[in-house]
């Protein structure tokens, strides 16, 4: 496979699985601390999630939040210390003080700290989890939360034997499956179902899922754009390959130039 695109497009945007919120004075620390971190302002987010975690009631989603905030900055300076941090108030947070939807959060928060730590077997598993419960967190976070399980189950392919990375992949595609048959504008479903199952080895299948993928892009909240690179790049530096490579390997640079030319027909015929 290709190096994960995740944290690049989809999860990029702050992987903020929290809810948005309006923005309000400094006397509500806890939903200030919320708002920055959603704006993607970490420094002062951590500021106010420490003053909320000096007010009993909001002491342990102040925790909670600290944690998320110690992980978003550690993927911006890959300082070790805040994923230490980040892991240490997540693992301290008493989840029973949280509410159900805080309480996924923490699950998804615990997962982001498995899958930076490079735990991605246990990553995908916690993901996975909350996957079923996360649309009451909003589409966006939803489909980061998507990005987040299935590039995890990627890594966690990629670091097996390549003939023990079919179930991993297979899992991808079933769950990518059921998700664009209930939302088929949803991106990572589209660029994943491609990616998986040209992991799992069905090239043909891989190539037009991500021929399907291209036509539906414009469905996407920012009209396809970062679906279609995304997909184009798989193509290319992927699929197109691997499949010349099976069909005619002792012509390989024939039928990749083939190949190549199809799919920037296709491309055109579905771009406005």
């Amino acid at each position: 496979m290709l190096p994960s695109h995740a944290m690049k497009v989809w999860a990029v945007a702050g992987a903020a699985v929290l809810a948005a919120t309006v923005s309000v004075s400094a006397a509500d620390p806890l939903a200030e601390a919320r708002r920055l971190y959603n704006a993607g302002q970490y420094e002062v987010a951590l500021r106010y999630a420490r003053e909320a975690m000096k007010v009993p009631a909001m002491a342990e989603p102040g925790r909670l939040l600290l944690g998320r905030i110690h992980l978003e900055r550690y993927r911006r300076s890959a300082d070790a210390d805040d994923l230490i941090q980040g892991r240490e108030s997540l693992r301290d947070t008493n989840a029973q003080s949280l509410d159900r939807r805080e309480r996924a959060e923490l699950t998804i928060g615990l997962g982001e700290a498995l899958f930076l730590d490079q735990r991605f077997g246990p990553a995908a598993e916690l993901f996975e989890r909350a996957l079923d419960s996360s649309a009451a967190l909003g589409a966006p976070a939803h489909d980061r939360l998507l990005d987040w399980w299935a590039s995890a189950l990627d890594r966690l392919a990629l670091s097996r034997p390549r003939d023990a990375r079919e179930s991993a992949y297979s899992r991808i595609v079933v769950r990518m499956e059921r998700e664009l048959a209930g939302d088929p504008s949803s991106a990572p479903a589209s660029y994943w179902l491609a990616a998986a199952l040209r992991g799992a080895g069905d090239l043909e299948r891989a190539w037009t899922a991500a021929e399907a993928g291209w036509v539906t892009a414009p469905l996407a909240p920012d009209h396809g754009a970062a679906l279609r690179a995304d997909l184009d790049r798989l193509m290319v530096q992927g699929i197109i390959p691997d499949r010349a490579g099976r069909l005619q390997p002792r012509n390989m640079k024939q039928a990749t130039a083939g190949m190549l030319a199809e799919w920037d027909a296709w491309k055109a015929t579905w771009t406005r």
